[in-house]
């Protein structure tokens, strides 16, 4: 879980800068791709979460966990 935390850690420097952005009103275009960083940045985040527990489940054949994962990822 540690490549998750350094990418949390980018994506608060990253939605800082954002913040920084709209707050000296800089162009809109360059602010959208900020936020589209921020986006996937985030999903690579997510990507190492629910890899890293389906494998936990894996290889404990939890199978009332891996249910609820997949509940919760229908609910997007």
């Amino acid at each position: 879980m540690d490549k998750v935390i350094i990418r949390l850690k980018k994506v608060t420097g990253q939605v800082n800068g954002i913040i920084k952005m709209i707050e000296q009103k800089e162009d809109c275009e360059k602010i959208i791709i900020q936020f589209q960083a921020v986006q996937a940045a985030l999903g690579g985040a997510f990507s190492e979460v629910l890899e890293n527990t389906l494998q936990a489940c894996l290889k404990g054949k939890n199978q009332v966990q891996m249910k609820k994962i997949l509940q919760l990822l229908s609910k997007k």
